[in-house]
């Protein structure tokens, strides 16, 4: 006769233990937003607006009605053009910047100093330069995304292995073939951390950039509705701001840096 040990049976399923803390967190999160709307706050108060229970059809209504579609469309499209600028910039000059010692220490405190500048700083700069339109709005984007890029890809380079580099120059490799066939390679993981990063951070920059003039996107959607105080559509926009936010982490963890297999089955 075979016994089953006592915690076989106590262990709850995989399924459970994985997402059973993500969902309580966002129950006991819900439950203090409504707590705090509906029973803390006066009843003449424009926060009672905020409610989940009128914030949640507000969501449904705004769907319905086509608003937010299209300006979804067009806040993730400045996302990718924004975020392609930062990349195809971030990557050659972190390449040059992590190959180049002098480089490096010429470059160093230039842009240590601008990296520092908050890029929402850039907004008036880019809308006497660009206009009023996608550009600016794409330009704070790209600018808040390279430093991720940049900084992570010198890292990587500066951690390659130099034997690795030797081993290639002794077969008369090029600098072109010693970028390409061995430090490009080397560096895949800075550069996917890199990307995720600058990603996270050009959506958090996308939503105020949006709010420069132009009449399309989500950040425009959130001062519209502010502007006609519908504060349950105000926070209906804000809840779709962080929903996709997180859709596009995850999608990020798994295409930019997926994990081995087994590692996540083996988490507690």
């Amino acid at each position: 006769m075979t016994t089953t040990p006592v915690r076989a049976v106590l262990d709850p399923p995989v399924a459970v233990r994985r997402w059973a803390p993500p969902a309580g967190a966002v129950v006991v999160a819900v439950g203090l937003w409504w707590l705090t709307t509906t029973v803390l706050s006066a009843s003449h108060s424009l926060l009672r607006q905020a409610a989940p229970q009128r914030v949640v059809p507000a969501i449904v209504d705004l769907f319905a009605r086509g608003v937010l579609l299209p300006d979804i469309g067009i806040s993730l499209w400045r996302l990718v053009i924004g975020l392609a600028v930062a990349v195809v910039i971030g990557i050659p000059a972190g390449l040059l910047l992590g190959l180049s010692a002098t480089a490096e220490r010429a470059a160093a405190p230039l842009v240590q100093f601008v990296r520092m500048i908050s890029p929402l700083s850039w907004a008036p700069i880019a809308v006497a330069v660009f206009g009023i339109g996608n550009e600016p709005v794409i330009f704070l984007i790209a600018v808040a995304a390279v430093w991720p890029v940049l900084i992570n890809t010198v890292a990587g380079v500066r951690a390659v292995d130099p034997g690795y580099l030797d081993v290639a120059r002794s077969f008369h490799a090029t600098r072109w073939e010693l970028v390409t066939a061995v430090v490009l390679p080397a560096i895949r993981g800075q550069l996917q951390t890199g990307v995720r990063v600058a990603l996270g951070i050009a959506w958090v920059v996308l939503v105020p950039a949006e709010m420069l003039g132009v009449r399309s996107g989500l950040g425009y959607q959130v001062l519209n509705a502010r502007d006609q105080l519908a504060y349950d559509q105000v926070v209906a926009v804000i809840v779709v701001i962080g929903a996709l936010g997180f859709l596009l982490d995850v999608i990020a963890r798994r295409l930019i840096s997926p994990e081995r297999p087994g590692v996540a089955s083996n988490r507690r």
